[in-house]
């Protein structure tokens, strides 16, 4: 049986976020124009050029490892350094967006978001979504499988 667009776009989300070299959280994201093409994909990592956490360890502050960026960033950043629209895509992602992430990804002209794992919903998050429209909403996960 073929895959939904969900169920392939969110696969490949997991698939990226298997290159994440913060161990904290292994998060993916991959941006998706209307006609179903990846825009661009990001993972949770350090700066490029810099030691990553698996290497050195965290840089923790505030229980927040500050060496790594977040993989929505990194899936923005790239189409910024690219010049790659991001109005009017789709973003999928393993963990529902922090809330600096979901700022960047409304800025950012993202039209929806689909993500899987629930993580720290913040309620600003939630409450900035749904002023500016951007339906959200969680996938289900595959069968045997445990939010985390």
């Amino acid at each position: 049986m073929r895959k939904s667009w969900h169920e392939y776009f969110i696969e490949i989300t997991e698939m990226v976020a298997s290159r994440s070299t913060c161990d904290r959280a292994y998060v993916g994201c991959v941006l998706v124009n209307n006609d179903h093409r990846i825009v661009s994909t990001g993972y949770n990592g350090s700066v490029s050029g810099n030691p990553h956490c698996t290497q050195i360890g965290h840089q923790m502050r505030d229980r927040h490892c500050i060496a790594t960026i977040h993989a929505e960033m990194n899936a923005l950043l790239y189409c910024a350094k690219e010049g790659i629209a991001t109005k009017g895509t789709t973003a999928y992602i393993t963990h529902f967006p922090c809330l600096n992430c979901t700022k960047a990804l409304i800025q950012a002209g993202i039209t929806a978001i689909y993500y899987q794992h629930d993580y720290r919903q913040d309620d600003y998050a939630i409450e900035l979504l749904m002023k500016n429209n951007i339906p959200y909403s969680k996938l289900p996960l595959k069968e045997g499988e445990v939010d985390e």
